[in-house]
């Protein structure tokens, strides 16, 4: 059960807050200075979750609380000498709420609810990062390196909060499918997930496209249009290439993001909007503001939580792993089962992948469509080559001793040439054979060559 810390000087208004409190499902304490909260705060064996403090106290202001606790605490100030200058120097400093008096219960019981959903997200995703990220899988994200270790970890953390997070990394790295984890790994899950690309809408449309029109705003606007915020109002906006939106807009946006109110085109009514925003970008931030393309405000707004993608050449054998779970969606879809040659993913592991998941996963299409029953290396582009294939290759063959030495000729032959991908004049080369010698011991062995894949 999750412990909350009650912090007031009125007896009074303790009692009554522990009552409500426990009832919503949190085991209480309660202290009237500041003084008896650092000494409860200090109990080792006491794990407190979530801090409701006066913000006026007999020795000391509620705010000198942040410092001295954990990261995990979440503090909610309450007072009734309520100000905006200090509702905004509160909430810099990391409190998570802030209330006044006379408490709305209605308010209270919803930030309460919030706090044991986010536990319970934490521990949700706590159990699938500890049990299925060992089978290489993280929602919708597939890959156990090091490098998406590290990422499955950065998602853990932040997609139980509403902080607004941007992701940035090459193009095809899967910055989208990063999105959709933090959306459905996040108190918002049973609400939308609308994912825009800045860089697909045209200029003259996309701010009606986010902020929506009023009927009769312009010529052709015969209705009221609700924008993505709107409709995405209660869940997640996937903004992808934000550095492709116009920069007039970008001031629009930034307005959005601070104060939770659009404006319809046309509207004269601001419109509240509950939306986390998640942004995508290709470019180097920072590049993109020395070049114009994005306000340096906007990006400090979206930079709350940055969060980098490795690009696939850096993952290691994810790429044979990821191969594979493409493959078998083809095979489900199409009730086939083709596999890859031991050739082709020499092939995929030597390949640079200068496009990412995206180049992979196409190429995979491309190549099932081409093959019958394996996927040979005849059936890659030309660009999927094999690094430094004329070098010896590391495979090792072993033999019974008393083996046949024509026996032996022909097993080496045959693995060399599957080792290099079918490719005679390779092959010879390695074996130290002329080329004409190659095909005459394939001759004797029977050898049937696949039909190549046509390219």
């Amino acid at each position: 059960m999750p412990h909350a810390l009650l912090i007031d000087d009125d007896p009074t208004v303790l009692a009554a807050f522990a009552e409500l409190i426990a009832h919503e499902g949190f085991e209480t304490s309660t202290a009237g200075t500041l003084a008896d909260a650092r000494a409860l705060i200090s109990k080792e064996n006491v794990i407190i979750d979530v801090i409701l403090c006066d913000l006026f106290l007999p020795d000391g202001n509620g705010m000198d609380l942040l410092k001295e606790v954990q990261r995990s605490t979440q503090v909610i100030l309450i007072t009734g000498h309520a100000s905006i200058d200090t509702a905004v120097e509160a909430l810099r400093m990391g409190v998570s709420d802030y209330l006044t008096k006379p408490i709305d219960i209605a308010r209270l019981k919803a930030v309460l609810a919030n706090i044991l959903r986010t536990q319970h997200l934490h521990a949700e995703i706590g159990n699938l990062r500890g049990e299925l990220r060992k089978l290489g899988v993280f929602g919708p994200l597939i890959g156990a390196s090091p490098a998406m270790q590290t990422v499955y970890d950065m998602i853990s953390r932040v997609a139980p909060t509403d902080a607004t997070v941007l992701l940035t990394g090459e193009s095809g790295t899967g910055k989208e499918l990063v999105a959709q984890a933090l959306h459905d790994l996040s108190g918002r899950s049973q609400a939308p997930f609308l994912p825009l690309n800045c860089g697909a809408v045209s200029p003259s449309l996309i701010e009606t496209e986010l902020f929506g029109h009023e009927r009769g705003s312009f010529t052709g606007a015969d209705r009221l249009h609700k924008g993505y915020f709107e409709r995405a109002s209660g869940g997640t906006l996937f903004l992808d290439e934000i550095t492709e939106m116009p920069f007039e807009l970008q001031v629009k946006l930034l307005r959005v993001l601070e104060t939770g109110v659009i404006m319809r085109i046309g509207g004269e009514k601001p419109v509240p909007v509950d939306v986390r925003v998640i942004a995508a970008t290709n470019r180097r931030p920072e590049e993109a503001v020395a070049e114009g393309k994005l306000r340096e405000d906007l990006l400090y707004r979206l930079r709350v939580f940055p969060l980098q993608l490795p690009p696939l050449r850096e993952r290691g054998e994810d790429i044979e792993r990821l191969a594979v779970h493409f493959l078998q969606l083809l095979n489900q879809e199409h009730g086939t089962k083709k596999s890859f040659t031991r050739a082709t993913m020499q092939r995929f592991r030597a390949h640079n992948w200068p496009g990412n998941v995206r180049e992979l996963k196409n190429l995979v299409h491309r190549a099932f469509i081409l093959s019958d029953e394996e996927i040979e290396p005849t059936c890659l582009p030309s660009q999927v080559d094999v690094k430094a294939s004329e070098e010896p290759s590391q495979m090792r063959l072993y033999f019974t001793v008393g083996i046949p030495l024509a026996e032996a000729d022909r097993r080496l032959i045959l693995a060399t040439l599957d080792e290099y991908g079918g490719d005679k004049r390779k092959a010879a080369a390695v074996l130290g054979i002329s080329l004409k010698t190659l095909y005459n011991r394939l001759n004797e062995y029977g050898f049937e060559e696949k039909s190549p894949c046509p390219v």
